[in-house]
């Protein structure tokens, strides 16, 4: 049976961190404001792969509560949520996520991105799809505050 999850992720930007968006550093004046590295896009898809077994969300795994994940690098977390796939009996088909940023150009950070994603899922990189947009300066991301995320995953069960 092929199952699906969705996963979406929030942060705003902060001075003084670094901006990491699947696990690759974009240069920015401001990195994203959160308890682990702030990775949206990873959290975004942890929690699609998550939700595509019906496993709960990262926060019932990494809780902001617990300070062993504070400043955590979220590969891990998409790691060890490719894994409870697995250990569930999934095998991850793809996944497809969707970065809402005003700023800065993501464009040319998205091949390096699906890379490392891959590596860390365990899947190809044909099996990754990234891709950036803007809210044509409308909302938070519009007003340059934050970044969105919205991604999907497709798991054979």
């Amino acid at each position: 049976m092929n199952r699906v999850g969705i996963g979406i992720d929030v942060h705003r930007f902060a001075a003084g961190r670094k901006l990491i968006l699947g696990g690759v550093e974009i240069p920015h004046t401001h990195g994203l404001e959160g308890h682990s590295d702030a990775d949206a896009l990873a959290h975004a898809i942890a929690d699609a792969l998550l939700g595509a077994m019906a496993l709960g969300d990262i926060g019932k795994f990494y809780p902001p509560s617990d300070m062993k994940f504070k400043d955590m690098n979220s590969m891990i977390i998409v790691r060890e949520c490719a894994e409870r796939v697995r250990q569930a009996g999934g095998r991850i088909n793809n996944v497809d996520a969707m970065i809402v940023a005003q700023q800065p150009k993501l464009a040319p950070h998205i091949p390096q991105m699906q890379e490392i994603l891959a590596q860390n899922l365990g899947v190809a990189t044909s099996q990754v799809a990234v891709k950036a947009t803007t809210s044509e300066h409308m909302g938070f991301t519009g007003r340059k505050e934050g970044v969105a995320v919205i991604a999907i995953a497709s798991v054979e069960a």
